[in-house]
């Protein structure tokens, strides 16, 4: 009898040391979920529709990016990826010229969508802030004059829960500094 109770006790023991090492049981115990997987529909306006190929990730609408106080321009990034897009690199290059023409400090922010973990998302954040001071960089900014800093998706822009709000939400914000 004792030699079974002994065995059940193993059992439940080792159980729990696997589960408690599965990444899925760690991120339940936090409150957290599974990403889904990225929509595979198109997002556009009522007035225009367009066939989006399966599998791609729409961009960000066409809208005019949103301004920072500084007269800075936001930047945005597709779905799990941290490099700049070409379209992104000339706004990079106005925002260059704002620091062209005035001495201040900026905070990059980056920013992430709610799907992934808290954990994901602060590092996925930290590489889109730290790619925008790069590419500051490497076009003549002092490096001194940029602070980095990841909010992951604890700061969306847009609290949605549609691709379009997604893809609003992954960006870098550029705020200034005194």
């Amino acid at each position: 009898m004792k030699l079974r109770i002994l065995g059940l006790l193993l059992f439940v023991a080792v159980l729990a040391l696997s589960l408690g090492a599965c990444g899925c049981f760690q991120q339940a115990m936090r409150g957290e979920t599974t990403p889904p997987p990225p929509e595979q529909k198109a997002v556009t306006p009522p007035e225009e529709k367009k066939e989006m190929p399966v599998g791609e990730v729409p961009t960000p609408p066409e809208a005019p990016p949103e301004v920072a106080a500084a007269g800075l321009a936001d930047i945005y990034f597709d779905f799990d990826k941290y490099n700049i897009r070409s379209g992104d690199a000339e706004i990079l290059k106005k925002d260059y010229e704002w620091f062209v023409s005035n001495s201040g400090r900026v905070r990059i922010e980056g920013n992430c969508d709610e799907r992934g973990t808290v954990e994901y998302n602060l590092v996925l954040g930290q590489k889109r802030a730290d790619a925008a001071k790069g590419y500051l960089v490497n076009l003549g900014v002092d490096a001194s004059r940029l602070d980095t800093i990841s909010y992951g998706k604890e700061k969306p822009a847009d609290p949605g829960h549609d691709e379009a709000a997604w893809a609003k939400n992954r960006r870098d914000h550029f705020t200034p500094l005194q």
